[in-house]
């Protein structure tokens, strides 16, 4: 049975979908596993296509998933330096969760560890510059910075030995500008350091 917009299939029948009915309970993965297994091959291509047009998220999951693109990670990139190092003149917010997201994101998609090492890595470069021309008095912004320094840390240990020399200069590189801030954050660059390189 083929897929149409506002339709789903019962029992070998399209049926419109009620959007308005509030008393069923939220469907789950199941739910949906369920009514996909009715679908015909031209239906779930079209239900996929309307899924990657709507939103930029599922294009840079189903990009990256797919391997499609030379730079699968420039979107998550994107929404990491959108949301942790915004354009506080233009008024738009930071939201470090938001921010987090693109590499939760990431590694839903795909997961490489390389890819999950440089965006760490990448939010904490991010973070670091916003901090270098802003001052922020968000201890809260100071405690995800030496989180994530320290997950950047981990992923990038994580990798073969011959690919981390490059991500291990850039961090030790943040690692050095962190003196210029408080609430202890090269302390904590410190020793994470020590305790992982040297």
């Amino acid at each position: 049975m083929p897929y149409k917009a506002n339709h789903a299939i019962s029992r070998g029948r399209v049926e419109r979908i009620d959007m308005t009915s509030t008393t069923k309970p939220e469907p789950s993965w199941r739910d949906v596993k369920a009514e996909l297994e009715g679908f015909d091959r031209a239906g779930l291509l079209r239900l996929l296509k309307d899924l990657y047009e709507v939103s930029r998220d599922n294009q840079a999951f189903l990009n990256a998933r797919l391997g499609l693109g030379a730079a699968p990670l420039v979107p998550y990139k994107r929404m990491i330096s959108r949301w942790i190092a915004p354009d506080l003149m233009k008024g738009q917010d930071i939201s470090v969760a938001k921010a987090k997201k693109a590499i939760s994101d990431y590694k839903k998609a795909i997961g490489h560890p390389k890819g999950v090492a440089e965006l760490s890595l990448f939010f904490c470069e991010e973070a670091v510059g916003l901090l270098l021309c802003c001052e922020l008095e968000d201890e809260s912004y100071y405690a995800v910075l030496v989180r994530m320094f320290n997950q950047a840390l981990t992923a990038i240990c994580g990798l073969p030995e011959a690919e981390r020399a490059s991500f291990l200069e850039r961090l030790n590189h943040l690692r050095s500008k962190a003196s210029q801030f408080g609430w202890g954050v090269k302390d904590a660059f410190d020793e994470s350091w020590f305790t992982v390189v040297e």
